[in-house]
């Protein structure tokens, strides 16, 4: 293990990984996401996550932003599915100060009407803006018809109705059925002795009332295949091709991210690559990503060509993964595969605010965080018979969902 843990009497966990650096990365993650808002409540996780920054019990707005950036530092946050994230990165004698700041936009902050409805332009501003780039508003509506009648299918910005809706009430009952103390974890990568780091977070987030309120999330149903089509203002054709994938906590999951990595994952050698882009020449941009939730997953392929060229992409896309279905790796294509997503794995550790983020994540998910090389020998571990089997029941043409977006000229 290459982290210390302490907890404080409320619950909230404090995570430390050491890091001979003079910047400092820290993150406050919290059990709460998009897919825990009532129906009706779309985006209310994300309209919470922007007003955070806007008024506390003794800062102004002006106040919150400054008080890290004037010495430098940057401060951001964001919503996903399940999570809400803080974080900020400064110069190691800064952590305090952040910690000060972390404490009192996350539990004192006020939610003005002035300052709600400013919010709520700028956020109906960013689902304008957001659905005006097709390779990012198909994803949504993917997950939307993936997970039809769930909250793990709405879009995590909301819809322009329901951000017209939302009222300081409904922000109050989501934090106070949300905001679990013993569901935060408050994680630092930086040059410091563990001592002086729970001493400061003793300081601050010591004194918070446990809270202690416990999750009701329903798994989704599964989905079936089914192709669905729909014109948009737009000159290209986009496509997503998916299904349903492992949870985080599933023995196969490492199997299914280093197939992912074959398949479409990181840099130019990806075989959808090759095959669609360097071979045939008909898509700028080809990937597939596999998403692990708490209870079920998110593999998808998606490409964006011109409409002549959509059918022949998305039979080379199918032919790549029936490929995988039928023909077992060979012993050397496994081993370079592991070599590979190893190599980028290894490489992600330079990332050093993402990797104290995804511990913080695990933590909240298993009560551990694998070190990397608890991951490579996870990897390692992945046969060609697995490969075989995870590709076969994943890539399962009775349930691969295609959703088109296609040019309406």
């Amino acid at each position: 293990m290459d982290y210390q843990l302490h907890t404080l009497h409320n619950g909230i966990r404090v995570l430390f990984k050491h890091a001979p650096f003079t910047v400092t990365h820290c993150c406050f993650v919290l059990n709460g996401g998009a897919r825990d808002e009532e129906p009706g409540k779309d985006g209310l996780a994300h309209f919470i996550e922007h007003l955070l920054f806007k008024e506390t019990e003794k800062r102004n707005t002006n106040q919150i932003l400054n008080r890290l950036e004037l010495v430098g530092a940057d401060l951001n946050a964001y919503t996903t599915k399940e999570y809400t994230c803080i974080h900020a990165s400064f110069l190691q004698e800064h952590l305090e100060r952040a910690i000060d700041l972390f404490e009192d936009i996350l539990f004192h902050s006020t939610f003005p009407d002035e300052e709600l409805e400013k919010e709520r332009g700028v956020i109906l501003d960013e689902i304008a803006s957001y659905l005006d780039q097709p390779e990012e508003a198909i994803q949504d509506d993917f997950e939307g018809i993936l997970f039809k009648g769930h909250t793990l299918g709405n879009n995590i910005l909301g819809t322009p109705e329901s951000v017209e809706n939302l009222s300081v009430h409904d922000i109050h009952r989501f934090i106070k059925a949300n905001y679990a103390t013993d569901e935060m974890v408050f994680a630092v990568s930086g040059n410091y002795d563990f001592k002086k780091i729970i001493k400061l977070c003793e300081k601050y987030f010591g004194q918070l009332s446990p809270n202690h309120s416990k999750k009701n999330r329903v798994k989704p149903s599964a989905n079936n295949g089914e192709l669905l089509k729909t014109e948009r203002p737009i000159t290209q054709t986009h496509c997503v091709i998916g299904t349903q994938a492992y949870p985080s906590n599933h023995p196969h999951k490492s199997g299914l991210l280093l197939v992912n990595n074959i398949l479409g994952g990181m840099g130019m050698s990806s075989r959808l690559n090759l095959e669609i882009r360097e071979k045939h020449g008909i898509a700028y941009t080809i990937e597939s990503n596999y998403t692990p939730l708490t209870d079920t997953g998110i593999f998808s392929v998606y490409f964006g060509t011109d409409a002549e060229k959509a059918d022949k992409a998305t039979r080379l896309v199918h032919k790549e993964l029936k490929k995988l279905r039928e023909q077992k790796l060979g012993t050397i294509q496994l081993h370079q595969a592991k070599q590979k997503f190893n190599g980028q794995i290894a490489l992600a550790e330079e990332n050093r605010m993402g990797v104290i983020i995804s511990m913080a994540k695990s933590l909240l998910d298993f009560n551990y965080a694998d070190s990397i090389e608890e991951v490579f020998a996870k990897i390692n571990a992945v046969t060609a018979q697995q490969v075989l089997e995870i590709s076969n029941e994943i890539f399962d043409n009775n349930r691969l969902m295609t959703l088109q977006f296609e040019p309406n000229q």
